[in-house]
């Protein structure tokens, strides 16, 4: 009896052996940010999880999946822009997985494909705008790349959030030529400005003279004041003004005297 037990000590040890492992290939553990996508003989069979389930060893097949916003980083990118200028801008991009079942059946891996469509988009986007445009309107361009993106990944679950240009490098020579340019626009402002100032300033001047037009001593008024500037300055030449209705009528007196 005790050979007969020692015969097949060996293949209960096997059998149990057998049963452990078949039964930690059927346990699988899911984490809170993950989904497991089963597939049976071939066919899928949704997603499961998170937390603890099991699967029929051998007959299924789970591929995991993360669910957490994934940080892609668009490396540069040289374009040319609508104006004709070399440029290279890079990006990073933020989006997530939405559907884990059609980010495994419906691309072969969800990530590449991803970083890839960022690439061709960028550049599209960028051959598509103006310089100025790039500079000036970065926000509208991030919202037309992230609609752009987030169109063509969507048959693959992938959801994209935000999309973000980080920098735009430009050559030496194009730099110099936009400095010339601010340069250029600032000294345009400082002599329209300046103009501005000089038409305002005469019509206020003209303004003044027909006033004191009205009252015939606000001139000598005006002069006198004049004079008490003048003086405050502690200047060494004095002047003292004479009022115009004073010349005009000398004036007027000395022309009746020639023609007498």
């Amino acid at each position: 009896m005790s050979s007969l037990l020692a015969g097949f000590l060996p293949i209960l040890c096997f059998v149990g052996l057998g049963v452990v492992v078949i039964l930690a290939a059927s346990v699988k553990i899911v984490q809170e940010y993950e989904r497991g996508v089963i597939f049976r003989l071939g066919r899928v069979q949704g997603a499961k999880g998170p937390g603890l389930f099991f699967i029929i060893p051998i007959i299924d097949r789970m591929f995991k999946v993360d669910l957490r916003t994934v940080t892609l980083d668009v490396p540069s990118q040289e374009a040319i822009t609508g104006d004709n200028v070399t440029v290279k801008v890079n990006a990073v991009v933020y989006f997530r997985v939405i559907d884990p079942v059609n980010a495994v059946i419906q691309v072969e891996d969800y990530r590449r494909a991803t970083w890839q469509i960022a690439q061709t988009s960028l550049r599209n986007v960028i051959g598509q705008s103006d310089m100025d445009h790039i500079l000036q309107e970065r926000e509208r361009i991030n919202e037309t790349l992230q609609h752009i993106i987030d169109e063509a990944t969507e048959p693959w679950g992938i959801k994209v959030s935000i999309v973000e240009i980080k920098d735009v490098e430009l050559n030496q020579s194009m730099i110099r030529a936009m400095a010339r340019q601010a340069e250029a626009e600032r000294e345009r402002r400082a002599k329209v400005i300046h103009a501005e100032g000089e038409l305002q300033a005469s019509e206020q001047l003209a303004l003044a003279a027909r006033r004191m037009n009205e009252e015939p001593g606000a001139m000598t008024l005006r002069y006198l004041q004049t004079l008490v500037e003048i003086g405050v300055e502690q200047n060494t030449t004095t002047i003292f003004p004479v009022p115009m209705d004073m010349l005009s009528s000398f004036m007027h007196t000395n022309i009746k005297k020639d023609n007498a």
